[in-house]
């Protein structure tokens, strides 16, 4: 099967700066989108950022110019670097990827667990 795993979430004061990782592991043959979301409590989960297999990027409009989404492909790793970050920034972040399995070549989007962002004022 595929793992995805999530690091780098934490508390910090509004203006700071955190990298969130997701590492990919398992059956993998290769992975074409990676992405990220988030979801604030009480609220629908919310897309933030996605990368494709060939580096193409796009985001949301509310961290445009502040957040940037990166992929080592030889790690099978996905970053997110968060800089300027406010209070509405706070939540569950959580990473998305579509995988191709290794064995059937069906690709199928898989999910971390999440790992939390708190932003201070």
């Amino acid at each position: 099967q595929v793992q995805l795993v999530e690091s780098g979430g934490g508390l910090m004061q509004a203006g700071g700066s955190l990298r969130l990782s997701c590492a990919a592991s398992g059956s993998i043959f290769s992975i074409n989108a990676m992405g990220w979301y988030r979801q604030a409590t009480g609220k629908q989960r919310e897309w933030v950022a996605t990368i494709t297999g060939s580096g193409r990027t796009n985001y949301v409009d509310s961290v445009k110019g502040r957040f940037t989404i990166s992929r080592d492909n030889a790690k099978n790793t996905v970053y997110l670097q968060m800089n300027s970050l406010k209070p509405e920034d706070t939540a569950v972040y959580y990473c998305g990827a579509d995988v191709q399995h290794s064995y059937s070549r069906i690709t199928n989007r898989f999910w971390g667990q999440g790992t939390q962002v708190t932003v201070s004022s």
